[in-house]
């Protein structure tokens, strides 16, 4: 691109390629305009993650690594809204889950859904980062800011967090905090996702492909186990070759897809089979949300009961599960702060706070009972 960064412009507006001084010019000619963008290293070192924190994160990232091992027998459990668009809210959400798992830590090990970039089918929305206010001003200076706030204050609380990763720029912003990664339904069998995974520094669940299919998932977790060379920036915002290691605590998460829901039991024997296949260990978490729900929260809240059923009974390859859930039941279209429901989402649909303590503890007794199944059968 332009080292100048941006079109030629006649009267503040931007010419189009035939006004352009410069006719035989190639490039450029869909970009409207560009805005530096805070380095890495400076947002850190302005909203640095202080020593208790950090201690949050090493530890919550080895207890995650503990239970996709089998090692730790307790359920893996993310929960949280579908997105953060109200920081005041997602506070009160943390500290009321921190709260209510203190008595259940033997048997849950809950990272809080703390997600900020939301990747769309068509248009919408894209997330406290890219538009913080709702409103189409896209301050992503301010949303990044933003979004590194909300993520202390859930430490603080002493919740461990998870995020999807979307863009492969955020991370350098934020993943310092993360104890789970995610990447999306859309996403699994992208080169750039994959090789952004293989450098992340926490544990990352591939999600099955927007039509159900797992084998993206499984590949992908394949390919992020593996070193990699690729195009990135560093600490100081500059574009750099990155080398990485390659991530070796990746997994699948089954989220359903076109052709239904897949989480029942048959479809968590076949998962393992096809994980077995590809030499991976038998261990996958469970979205009960997005299409193993259709996106109705209250057909989540069966979803989720069914899969403690199978917990109950024994099922030891599922290591965790995913749960949307927010103050408030249900969603409301994104808009002003001031016109919103407190404490809902403006993106898919979530279980409200009554009814997701009621599930943490009916998947505690679930972990419970699987415990005794697994002394029983032995």
């Amino acid at each position: 691109m332009r080292g100048q960064g941006r079109p030629p412009e006649r009267d503040g507006k931007i010419m189009s390629p035939a006004e352009s001084p410069d006719p035989a010019s190639t490039n450029d000619l869909r970009i409207t305009g560009f805005q530096p963008l805070i380095p890495p290293g400076e947002l850190r070192a302005a909203l640095p993650l202080d020593v208790e924190s950090a201690r949050l994160v090493r530890e919550s990232r080895q207890a995650v690594r503990g239970v996709l091992s089998g090692e730790d027998d307790r359920l893996l459990l993310v929960v949280g809204p579908c997105s953060v668009h109200d920081p005041v809210a997602a506070h009160e959400y943390a500290q009321r889950l921190s709260e209510a798992i203190a008595p259940l830590r033997d048997d849950l090990c809950v990272v809080m859904r703390v997600y900020f970039e939301k990747p769309r089918t068509k248009l919408g929305w894209k997330g406290l980062i890219n538009d913080p206010d709702m409103d189409g001003t896209h301050d992503v200076q301010r949303g990044l800011r933003m979004a590194r706030t909300v993520l202390l204050d859930v430490l603080a609380t002493g919740l461990p967090v998870a995020c999807e990763f979307l863009e492969p720029t955020s991370p350098q912003y934020i993943a310092d905090t993360v104890t789970w990664g995610a990447i999306g339904a859309r996403t699994p069998e992208s080169q750039v996702h994959r090789q952004l995974a293989s450098g992340l520094s926490m544990p990352v669940g591939f999600k099955n492909a927007t039509d159900g299919d797992v084998q993206p998932a499984i590949d992908g977790c394949y390919t992020a186990a593996g070193s990699h060379v690729f195009f990135g920036i560093d600490d100081e915002g500059r574009g750099s070759i990155v080398s990485t290691a390659g991530n070796p605590d990746c997994h699948i998460v089954l989220r359903g897809g076109r052709g239904g829901p897949n989480y029942r039991s048959e479809d968590v024997r076949d998962a393992l089979g096809l994980l077995d296949k590809a030499e991976m260990p038998r261990r996958l978490v469970i979205d009960a949300s997005h299409d193993n729900s259709g996106k109705d929260h209250i057909r989540q809240a069966a979803v989720v009961r069914e899969i403690a059923e199978q917990v109950a009974r024994g099922e030891s390859g599922i290591a965790g599960l995913m749960m949307e859930s927010f103050l408030a039941e249900g969603r409301q279209q994104p808009g002003p702060r001031e016109t919103l429901t407190y404490g809902q989402s403006v993106t898919d649909a979530c279980i409200g706070w009554p009814e997701t303590e009621r599930l943490l503890g009916e998947l505690a007794a679930a972990v419970r009972s699987r415990r005794e199944a697994v002394r029983t059968a032995a």
